[in-house]
């Protein structure tokens, strides 16, 4: 529960505040963010897909999201917005280059289900050169979007710095 709890905080501060928040850069197509202090610094990069697919005629805003929340002892907290509510029970899966992972789905997001899976995740996000997440929506919609992993092992580094993780 504590580890769904800290990924809404950190949508919430990205969504709520980003005015308050510190660019730490924008690496290609991924951005690094900071905020707060001390046992609240939250750092985070982000960015959109570069393609979008599925049979829907409204969609809301759609992210990958790495978070670090070191007062939690939390890194690498991988998170998908799909801009939709997910399927009930559904799992969403994510393929970057031969390596397949299955997240666990609430609300519109979607979570690896423990640190490890998560830190297997973002080592093969920094080592490829794109990541297809497919989901189902609550409407029983597939969608397929495309990112580029462009750009993340060095807003991944500047957050890593900013947040005193390696």
């Amino acid at each position: 529960m504590k580890f769904f709890v800290t990924a809404v905080v950190s949508v919430v501060l990205l969504a709520v505040s980003p005015v308050a928040a510190k660019q730490l850069g924008s690496f290609k197509d991924w951005s690094a963010n900071a905020e707060g202090k001390g046992k609240s610094l939250t750092c985070w990069i982000y960015s959109e897909p570069v393609k979008d697919e599925g049979k829907y005629t409204k969609r809301g805003q759609i992210y990958s999201l790495v978070t670090h929340l070191p007062g939690e002892k939390v890194t690498n907290q991988v998170q998908f917005t799909a801009g939709y509510t997910f399927k009930k029970g559904s799992a969403v899966q994510v393929v970057i280059g031969k390596r397949k992972f299955e997240l666990f789905t609430s609300g519109d997001s979607a979570w690896a289900r423990n640190k490890k899976d998560d830190a297997n995740i973002v080592r093969a996000m920094r080592s490829g050169a794109k990541m297809i997440v497919t989901g189902v929506s609550s409407r029983g919609t597939k969608t397929k979007d495309t990112y580029s992993l462009s750009g993340i092992s060095a807003a991944h580094k500047a957050i890593g710095k900013a947040c005193k993780v390696k």
